[in-house]
């Protein structure tokens, strides 16, 4: 593997995927909203710690792209997280206008998934 732009003790605890990736949840900073996953290396996570923007690594296109670059749609970054088994980013950001590339405001709107038997959510939960 190259040398990572990344600080040494940040890029000692990523644990990437065979690709070289890290999952990357992009949340709304200040109402909690969860509005996509996108994936970085740490050339990306570099370039998002050092510009205040999101950039991602596309997976179908082999290439980085800065959310908002194309569509207007940017994220600014308002922190970064490594959660505690160093696999996964939480990005905080201040997202102007759609998060989705269908122009939806986050990635999740399509609805939820039904749950159990009889739908009310509750089948395995504690008495």
């Amino acid at each position: 593997m190259p040398r990572s732009p990344l600080d040494p003790a940040v890029a000692a605890r990523l644990k990437r995927n065979p690709d070289g990736l890290v999952p990357a949840i992009a949340q709304q900073y200040d109402t909690g909203e969860v509005l996509m996953l996108g994936w970085m290396d740490d050339e990306a996570l570099h370039r998002t710690l050092t510009t205040g923007r999101c950039t991602y690594w596309s997976r179908s296109r082999r290439e980085y792209w800065v959310k908002g670059d194309t569509s207007g749609h940017v994220q600014y970054v308002k922190s970064v997280a490594l959660d505690c088994d160093g696999d996964t980013l939480l990005v905080k950001v201040d997202q102007v206008g759609a998060a989705c590339h269908t122009g939806d405001r986050t990635c999740f709107d399509a609805g939820e998934l039904p749950l159990g038997g009889s739908g009310n959510g509750r089948e395995g939960a504690p008495a």
